[in-house]
């Protein structure tokens, strides 16, 4: 009998301004339309040596989280890894990069954008 294989995503998204890069053994479409459903992170393991900070602040930060969900237009990108890396958060900024989110009527403070 094979042992069934467990999959392992790996989700890019934006929060704010920062990207998000976590580690999670679900990921679906919600039932709440337009948004993705992420639960169970996995997180890799560390040694007491060698502690990384960024993946320390994205377990206190989601401790205790079974699942949560994020609009599906912050999600710049799943792909399903064979193995857990390190989770982590980095600044969008004002760098020159290829990563945006898509264009939104309103910004998160709650004040309309005007186009």
């Amino acid at each position: 009998m094979t042992e069934p294989i467990n999959s392992v995503f790996r989700v890019t998204f934006v929060n704010g301004e920062k990207i998000y890069e976590v580690y999670a053994e679900g990921v679906s479409e919600s039932d709440m339309y337009g948004f993705v459903e992420i639960e169970d992170l996995v997180f890799g393991e560390t040694t007491s040596v060698v502690v990384d900070p960024g993946q320390e602040r994205l377990q206190t930060e989601f401790a205790g989280v079974k699942r949560f969900y994020i609009p599906m237009h912050a999600v710049i990108r799943v792909d399903e890894v064979e193995k857990t890396g390190i989770a982590k958060v980095r600044d969008a900024g004002d760098k020159i990069t290829n990563i945006r989110q898509f264009p939104s009527m309103y910004n998160y403070g709650g004040e309309k954008e005007s186009y």
